[in-house]
């Protein structure tokens, strides 16, 4: 897939998985000078107990390009959520980066010049390190995409906002509304 230059802030989101396992991605992506930029150094410089970012690396001292710095979505409330973040999720993120660029779906001669934010979300509670590292590859990956890709399309959102459900919703505003 080859997609054309990003010139401006794409936002995208993804849910997969289940349970407490769940990877739930928003994420920005945008071009030197951009919101996407600022936000990045912002997040990266802004460090407070409970809410933290990092780098997306595929090893140690193999940062993602383009740089990509992840924050969490809830408190961190104890060392295994952290290691959970800092770990499986911080692969999966990364791998997906990579092959999002490998695969053409962010252009690889723009790598350096685009900064990504990506908001993770880790449960307190969340056991299966394997699911949260898959799960936040395929999220990372599909958010990726949709956000370069400008999906879902406003029609799309009209289309479906009344056959489709909110996993979390308290109820639903089907039928014409309120």
């Amino acid at each position: 897939m080859k997609t054309s230059t990003i010139n401006k802030v794409c936002v995208g989101e993804a849910l997969v998985g289940s349970g407490n396992e769940v990877a739930h991605v928003d994420l920005i992506i945008g071009p030197r000078g951009s919101g996407a930029e600022t936000a990045f150094c912002i997040a990266l410089t802004n460090q407070k107990r409970g809410d933290n970012s990092l780098l997306s690396v595929v090893a140690p001292n193999l940062m993602t390009k383009p740089p990509t710095v992840m924050f969490n979505k809830v408190d961190i409330k104890n060392a295994k959520q952290a290691v959970q973040m800092f770990g499986p999720a911080q692969c999966g993120v990364a791998a997906a980066v990579a092959d999002s660029v490998k695969e053409g779906i962010i252009p690889i001669d723009e790598a350096n010049d685009l900064f990504i934010c990506v908001g993770v979300f880790i449960h307190w509670d969340a056991e299966d390190n394997a699911k949260i590292q898959d799960w936040n590859y395929e999220a990372t990956k599909l958010a990726l995409k949709r956000a370069v890709l400008g999906e879902p399309l406003p029609s799309e959102v009209i289309a479906q906002e009344q056959v489709v459900h909110h996993p979390l919703a308290a109820h639903d505003y089907k039928k014409g509304g309120f």
